[in-house]
C-alpha cells in the first residue's frame, strides 16, 4: 500500500502538502520486480512514472543487431519514465531491474495536474531531465574513445560522488555496477572490463569491498587515467 509518508520519502514529492500527497497515494501503486524484470517498455505509452524505493534499475536500448546497450542507472530515491509527462509520447527505452526492486508507480495524469500548481515539482523534473541529457551525451562521447581502458576508467570516475572527486585519500563507490553492467554501457565485453579492473587492483588504485562497495584507494590516479593523462 502506498502512503503519503512513502511518497514524501522522494525528494521531488516531499514539498507537496499532506492533502496532495494523500490524494496522490490513493491513485499510486507499489510493484515488485524480480532481477531482469521489465519495469518500463520501449515504444509503449506508459501511464505512470516509476519512483524507485529499493534496488537498482537500468535504462537500456538495443542495437539493430540485437546487442544490449546500457544508458543510465536509477538508484533508490530517483525516478524514471518522466519524458511522457511532457509530450504524451511513448517510452523511448526499456528500464529493467538489475536487482530485486520495489517501485512506486505514480499516474502521469495526477502528476500533470500537480505540475500546474507546484513549481518545485516542475523544477525537479527539469533538473532531472537536464542531468539525464548531459549524462547520456557524455556516455555517447565515451564510446568514441579508442582506448578501452580509458573508457572503463571514465565510467568509474562518473560513479564517484561529486563531493569526493577532489579527495586525495581513499573514498568509495557504493553499490557499484557489475562488470557486465559496465560492459554494456561501454559496448565492450565483460572480460575486457574484468581485465581493466584486475590491472587497477594490481596498481592499488581500486579494491573490492564485497559486492556493496568499491574502494578507491587512489582517486586522483583514477582521474588521471580517465582524462588520458596516464595510461594503464
Amino acid at each position: 500500500m502506498v502512503t503519503p509518508k512513502l511518497l514524501s520519502s522522494f525528494t521531488i514529492l516531499k514539498p507537496l502538502p499532506e492533502a496532495v500527497l494523500s490524494q496522490l497515494a490513493q491513485h499510486s501503486s507499489l510493484r515488485k520486480f524480480a532481477r531482469r524484470g521489465v519495469v518500463l517498455k520501449a515504444g509503449e505509452k506508459e501511464d505512470h512514472i516509476c519512483f524507485l524505493f529499493e534496488g537498482r534499475l537500468q535504462g537500456v536500448d538495443f542495437t539493430i543487431d540485437g546487442r544490449e546497450v546500457g544508458l543510465y542507472f536509477v538508484e533508490p530515491g530517483e525516478f524514471c519514465g518522466e519524458l511522457g509527462l511532457f509530450d504524451h509520447g511513448p517510452q523511448p527505452e526499456y528500464v529493467i531491474a538489475l536487482t530485486t526492486a520495489v517501485v512506486v508507480c505514480v499516474p502521469m495524469t495526477n502528476l500533470r495536474e500537480i505540475m500546474l500548481t507546484a513549481p518545485s515539482v516542475v523544477n525537479g523534473l527539469g533538473l532531472k531531465l537536464a542531468a539525464r541529457v548531459r549524462q547520456m551525451t557524455f556516455q555517447r562521447s565515451l564510446l568514441a574513445l579508442p582506448n578501452i581502458a580509458q573508457r572503463v576508467c571514465c565510467q568509474l570516475w562518473m560513479l564517484v560522488p561529486d563531493k569526493d572527486k577532489n579527495a586525495q585519500a581513499g573514498t568509495k563507490i557504493s553499490n557499484p555496477p557489475t562488470h557486465m553492467e559496465i560492459a554494456i554501457m561501454l559496448n565492450v565485453s565483460r572480460e575486457t572490463v574484468t581485465r581493466v579492473f584486475q590491472t587497477l587492483q594490481n596498481r592499488q588504485i581500486v579494491k573490492r569491498d564485497g559486492s556493496a562497495s568499491l574502494l578507491l584507494k587512489d582517486p586522483q590516479s583514477l582521474k588521471s587515467l580517465a582524462e588520458g593523462k596516464e595510461e594503464l
